[in-house]
């Protein structure tokens, strides 16, 4: 023990309880366990760093160590002593060990092992089961070896039935399971704040899927009000440190939960647009009608049956986070002030979540931030009725992606690198349309705005180009087959390359005709493509129509502008 490396048994421990506690959501479907089996090798390694116990052949749990043995069966004696001393301290350690241990098989529904971890753990303190040191861990010891596996099982009920209505596809059942869980734990004030306001956060994340906002609203706030708790309560008997003791981790999940926000403003944006816009992606002011008339519908929905059924904690709690969703639309936005409110809160939680989330060291949670940023002011900018506003915006989101082309290697990052090719290109390819259409209502637009144009119309081509360029292989040739994953953006690549070199603008017959000559080229290959692989042209309905009809008028403007040319 006295050789043992302390500062390695202190940051063993505590990556193990980080493990136990906020990783487990993260665990893949088919391993749900794979966090608490890593924290159980932790623990393992911390045990043997450890040493033996004292009279540790002596410890060990006999036949008649049962759930309800009692203290004669733990072989407590009468004589009580203060952990003082070098075998004291060590066997309070290896103590704290063997119960963390014990949760650990407990929570994997190793209930045997489980229980022979906690009766180790209560053997190592029967001496000082008052001393001010113990008496803590041996009451949550005791709490969880006569009391845990009953909790537990009711606990693993609500999250199975939850797990068997998600697969039977009946979503709101299963979300009803998640959330009783939750609520089940701040009734009986049984929660670790972090735990329990990531586990809210994910959760919000299922409801926003199911476009249920108001639900995935409540959760996210109650994630806020819970996660504030983090050092303003008391340990409890579930608790056996500070969380706030951790103070990276506490930033790390800090920043998830707004991303989890950042997610929810987003996506009921999105959702709004889908709802008002035409077919040319626009807003259709009928449609922004007729969800006006169904708001009042919403609302009577939410006060009558939808917000009883979700909502969590009583008293104080319920208050406070009844407080937090007063600040945040659950409705989706019908005009530009409705939808700046949602983009304002989602602004916030970006620069929140960028605080942790930094280039430096979580480059693929930086980017992911900054993409989503990008497309709040990419939704933001459909509300917008003033052109000229619009393109600040999509400038806007030029300015944030541009510098991220600069700190990434295509070759670590190639999908991070064609997604951020691909929107920025759409960003100048949509400040195009808008500047050619804010100069068809000028009579006569000066050389800026043409120049302006051409310019945004090149930016464009150059990304596109360079995305497309980004499938060709090491040999610079552009692949007979695209792979599915990157079909339906390599196609409207191609197509809008085809529109924008037919929308250059120039004086010079001679270029003019190169340009309609590439823009039939790639016109042609997205309908050469579709015919010899018909499942891409499900992908691209639309602009593969668009195309066929591109291909049979553009020969014979060609022509006409040749015999033109001829004439002069």
């Amino acid at each position: 023990m006295a050789d043992a490396p302390w500062a390695e048994i202190r940051e063993k421990f505590q990556t193990a309880l980080a493990l136990s506690r906020v990783e487990l959501h993260k665990n893949p479907e088919k391993e749900p366990y794979k966090s608490k089996y890593s924290a159980r090798a932790l623990l393992e390694e911390v045990k043997a760093l450890l040493g033996p116990a004292p009279e540790d052949e002596d410890e060990r749990p006999q036949a008649d160590d049962s759930l309800g043995a009692g203290e004669h069966a733990l072989g407590l004696p009468a004589e009580l002593v203060e952990a003082e001393g070098p075998v004291a301290q060590g066997a309070v350690r290896r103590a704290v060990i063997e119960f963390h241990l014990g949760v650990n098989h407990i929570d994997t529904e190793e209930l045997s092992a489980g229980e022979e971890h906690l009766v180790k753990c209560l053997r190592l303190l029967r001496k000082y089961r008052l001393s001010h040191d113990c008496v803590s861990l041996y009451i949550q010891a005791q709490r969880y070896f006569f009391l845990y596996r009953f909790e537990k099982v009711y606990t693993h009920n609500l999250y199975y039935l939850a797990q068997v209505y998600q697969h039977m596809e009946m979503f709101e059942k299963a979300a009803h399971y998640c959330h009783s869980t939750l609520k089940r734990q701040l009734e009986h004030n049984a929660y670790h704040p972090m735990e329990w306001a990531i586990n809210a956060a994910t959760l919000s994340q299922f409801y926003i899927n199911k476009q249920c906002f108001m639900e995935a609203r409540h959760c996210l706030s109650a994630a806020n009000v819970i996660f504030g708790q983090i050092g303003k309560i008391r340990t409890t008997e579930d608790t056996t440190e500070a969380e706030g003791d951790v103070p990276e981790l506490y930033h790390q999940r800090k920043g998830e939960i707004a991303r989890c926000w950042i997610k929810y403003c987003l996506t009921l944006m999105q959702n709004a647009q889908l709802s008002m816009q035409d077919n040319i992606g626009e807003l259709d002011l009928d449609k922004q009608s007729e969800l006006r008339a169904l708001r009042k519908k919403e609302l009577d929905e939410e006060e009558r049956v939808r917000k009883k059924a979700v909502q969590f904690g009583t008293g104080e709690l319920c208050d406070a986070i009844s407080a937090v969703e007063e600040k945040v639309s659950y409705l989706r936005p019908l005009d530009f002030e409705e939808a700046r409110e949602l983009f304002l809160t989602g602004q916030h939680y970006v620069f929140e979540a960028k605080e942790f989330f930094q280039i430096d060291g979580y480059v693929t949670d930086h980017i992911e931030v900054v993409q989503d940023h990008s497309a709040l002011f990419k939704v933001l900018a459909f509300f917008e009725t003033d052109m000229e506003r619009r393109c600040k915006m999509h400038k806007r989101r030029i300015a944030m992606l541009e510098p991220l082309m600069v700190d990434l290697n295509p070759q670590y990052y190639l999908l991070v690198n064609r997604q951020i090719q691909f929107e920025i290109a759409h960003a100048y390819y949509d400040m195009m349309d808008l500047k050619v259409a804010i100069a068809d209502k000028l009579r006569d637009p000066d050389s800026h705005i043409v120049k302006k144009i051409n310019n945004l119309n090149k930016s464009a081509l150059k990304y596109y180009q360079l995305f497309l360029d980004s499938l060709r292989d090491p040999n610079k040739v552009f692949p007979e087959h695209i792979g599915e994953d990157v079909l339906r953006p390599a196609m409207l690549a191609k197509f809008r390359v085809a529109r924008l070199y037919g929308k250059i603008i120039t004086a010079d017959p001679k270029k003019e005709l190169e340009n309609l000559a590439t823009s039939l080229e790639h016109y042609k290959f997205i309908v050469d493509y579709c015919e010899k692989h018909p499942e891409a042209a499900q992908e691209i309905e639309v602009e593969l129509e668009l195309s066929k009809e591109m291909v049979s008028l553009l020969p014979t403007k060609m022509e006409r502008f040749r015999t033109k040319m001829a004439l002069t």
